[in-house]
């Protein structure tokens, strides 16, 4: 399991750095990533400090630090 929520936390961060800040679901739409994964992946690279989180109106933004 860790394999697949490292390699989704992977295509996350090179969706991120090639396309800049994006909404949860644009990631998941785009990368064809589930839902689930996409959260897990998430959560690892926020553990690991490389996201950032803004909210704007109804809208969250996220981005590499």
């Amino acid at each position: 399991m860790s394999d697949s929520i490292g390699n989704a936390a992977g295509v996350i961060w090179k969706f991120l750095n090639d396309n800049g800040p994006s909404s949860a679901n644009k990631i998941s739409t785009e990368t064809g990533l589930s839902k689930n994964d996409l959260q897990r992946g998430l959560g690892w690279l926020t553990c690991e400090g490389k996201l950032n989180f803004e909210i704007k109106g109804r809208t969250e933004t996220i981005s590499l630090v």
